[in-house]
């Protein structure tokens, strides 16, 4: 008999007080189970038997599933480390200087907790003598207590000397609300739950706020149409400069915009069939704007005259003529915006006769590039082909560690040996 009343099941045979292993005079159910005993749920095979632990096994689509969790998850973790230490030498770059000259290196931290953090302090300080002596500390700059409070704890440290904090940063309240944000999915990530797209995004646009805000950024705010983030300084070698893959043109206009591929740039060329991305994306005024600004725009159009555009016609099933009247239409037009240009020099249009291979935008800013390259298939049109969106040095920028392998330099390469073989427009 349980202390609430209830009676608990007997148990094994073999235990004191439960029926005998042999005989001992208990009546079993039809199941087989003795009077009482609790069964093992599991899934019935077609003989109608239990089989225990069939859930256990994982198909193809579980063993993905658990992937993709774990990549968020790992995602997630890359920000919530860069936040938590730049929360970390934040706090020790503002309250050191106030409360080591008093309390020592080593108590200090123990002194700024006070009263209200004792508890956790003191539970950090026991775990960091645990480590000590253990060997578990590998780096002798982490042997501190301030490396092992957690990010609520660096969090109520900043809240309780806000005044300390106060001349540094502008907003108390982004400040904490961005860490309420991160505490949603840090929740999720060190217990291994199932941490969804929305999350994760959530939780990347507020570790960029924060170390913005909090000075851990790569400066101002950015202007660069791809700003680099977290995962892709980490693994980007893997990838050489390879930033992004996109199914088709369409998902790539959705995450980058052309106001956003092309605004701001200094230098564009590109190479294709009809360049529809630009023309037919990119206004043209923008693009007076963009070329009145300072920008050197050079565009390679396959000859609409030339036998390449009649066989992609037929690879597309298109009617005689139709592709060729429309790269005509996109010549025309861009040739109407160089027509309006103060300076037409630094606007140049070219044809080629070649078989195109690809089509290729190859942007560069002041510091940065990018380039969105799509491989010619036979029975897929432009907007319906994979696209490689590859990241390059702008035009004053210094060679990136990717120069000898990235993929940017081989299609800028490629563009210049058929600008050379082709013919300007008039």
């Amino acid at each position: 008999m349980s202390s609430g009343g209830l009676e608990l099941p007997p148990g094994d045979g073999g235990h004191e007080g439960g029926p005998a292993a042999d005989g001992g005079g208990g009546t079993a159910p039809a199941g087989g189970l003795p009077a009482g005993a609790v069964s093992l749920a599991g899934p019935e095979d077609p003989g109608g038997a239990v089989r225990t632990g069939a859930e256990l096994d994982w198909g193809a689509d579980a063993w993905s599933e658990v992937r993709t969790r774990a990549q968020r998850a790992g995602r997630a973790y890359i920000w919530l480390n860069l936040v938590e230490q730049r929360l970390r030498a934040v706090v020790g770059g503002v309250l050191r200087p106030i409360y080591e000259p008093v309390h020592g290196e080593d108590d200090w931290v123990v002194a700024a907790a006070g009263p209200a953090g004792q508890e956790w302090v003191h539970r950090a300080v026991a775990v960091r003598e645990v480590s000590r002596r253990k060997g578990y500390l590998l780096d002798p700059a982490d042997d501190n207590v301030l490396s092992f409070l957690t990010l609520p704890q660096l969090r109520e440290l900043m809240v309780q000397h806000w005044p300390c904090f106060e001349p540094y940063f502008d907003d108390r309240r982004d400040i904490e609300l961005a860490l309420d944000e991160l505490e949603v999915t840090r929740n999720v990530v060190s217990r291994n739950r199932a941490l969804s797209q929305a999350v994760l995004g959530q939780a990347e646009r507020a570790s960029a706020r924060l170390l913005e805000v909090l000075g851990g950024g790569a400066g101002g705010p950015s202007a660069d149409r791809l700003p680099i983030d977290a995962v892709e300084d980490l693994v980007g070698d893997r990838y050489a400069d390879v930033v992004s893959v996109h199914p088709d043109r369409v998902r790539l206009q959705r995450l980058l915009p052309a106001e956003d591929l092309f605004g701001g740039a200094r230098r564009l060329d590109a190479i294709g069939i009809g360049l529809n991305l630009l023309v037919q994306n990119y206004s043209g005024r923008r693009l007076v704007r963009l070329v009145d600004a300072g920008c050197r725009v050079r565009l390679l159009f396959l000859n609409p005259a030339s036998s390449a555009v009649k066989r992609r016609e037929r690879e597309l099933g298109l009617r005689k003529g139709e592709l060729s009247r429309s790269v005509e239409m996109n010549i025309l037009h861009v040739r109407r915006v160089r027509a309006g240009l103060r300076d037409p020099s630094g606007f140049a249009i070219h044809v080629f006769d070649e078989t195109p291979r690809f089509t290729a935008y190859l942007v560069e800013g002041e510091s940065s590039g990018i380039a969105v390259v799509q491989s010619y298939l036979r029975r897929a049109r432009g907007m319906e082909a994979p696209v490689l969106v590859l990241r390059g040095g702008g035009r004053g920028a210094p060679a990136s560690k990717d120069t000898d392998h990235g993929l940017f330099p081989t299609y800028r390469e490629e563009f210049e040996s058929v600008w050379e073989d082709s013919r300007p427009v008039s």
